[in-house]
């Protein structure tokens, strides 16, 4: 499988550096629109985990990771925490706020203006928790073992095969353990081949695979925004899921 050439642009990383970490007033610079939308990184963590259940020295694997700000979250309830991307832009950005805490970056304003930003990591997250990694989904490396938690955020639906994902999950999440899901069940061909995409709704196809394995124990919806630039955003509605392992 070969890198999608738009998920290793400057463009698109600046756009996640904003998503992950800008302040309310960077990402939408308005005093209207949708601000319940914005932190999805840290609510797909906050909002779905069950920290209750979580034994001590709980490790993590964030799954499509992107540039971080969910597997920082993650370190906060669990003792280490592994966060995978395929892109490798995004890893060397993970990395470099791993070990700097902060990284410069540029929002689009219009046309070629742009905003000069900068990244930081919450003070209080424990980074060096963490251990960023390139990786693909669908071909892990095999001896990552198990975990008492797995968090995978829209990354079902942009991947090619994301079958290989689901049938790998009951060998990574421990008995007992947790799975975070979200998808905004947007499934396009410039990801997957339409014969890989679920024939009813994602919710169903995810219980008819998972339910051998997993039992639904919450769910929810979770919109969220990504900034185009200051006058587009993108405002959409993901599924989250929390499933345990039996």
């Amino acid at each position: 499988m070969e890198a999608t050439p738009i998920y290793e642009t400057r463009r698109l990383l600046d756009e996640y550096l904003l998503f992950h970490y800008g302040t309310a007033d960077e990402i939408m610079p308005w005093s209207f629109g949708p601000r319940e939308a914005l932190d999805f990184p840290v609510r797909t963590v906050r909002n779905l985990i069950d920290s209750e259940i979580l034994p001590q020295q709980a490790r993590a694997l964030d799954l499509g990771c992107a540039v971080g700000r969910s597997s920082f979250e993650l370190a906060t309830f669990c003792e280490s925490v592994i966060g995978i991307d395929y892109s490798h832009s995004f890893i060397h950005a993970a990395n470099e706020l791993k070990a700097s805490g902060f990284m410069p970056y540029k929002a689009a304003q219009e046309g070629s203006l742009t905003q000069d930003l900068i990244a930081h990591v919450p003070a209080d997250l424990p980074r060096g928790n963490v251990h960023f990694e390139q990786g693909d989904a669908m071909n892990l490396r095999t001896d990552l073992g198990s975990f008492d938690l797995v968090h995978a955020a829209n990354l079902l639906c942009r991947l090619s095969e994301p079958q290989k994902l689901i049938a790998r999950l009951p060998e990574l999440v421990a008995p007992g353990g947790q799975l975070l899901l979200t998808t905004p069940c947007t499934w396009l061909a410039d990801f997957t081949p339409p014969e890989h995409w679920p024939q009813g709704t994602t919710r169903d196809w995810l219980k008819q695979h998972l339910s051998t394995h997993f039992t639904l124990a919450a769910e929810q919806d979770l919109p969220f925004v990504i900034r185009e630039h200051a006058r587009k955003f993108q405002w959409t509605v993901a599924w989250a899921s929390r499933w345990v392992r039996r």
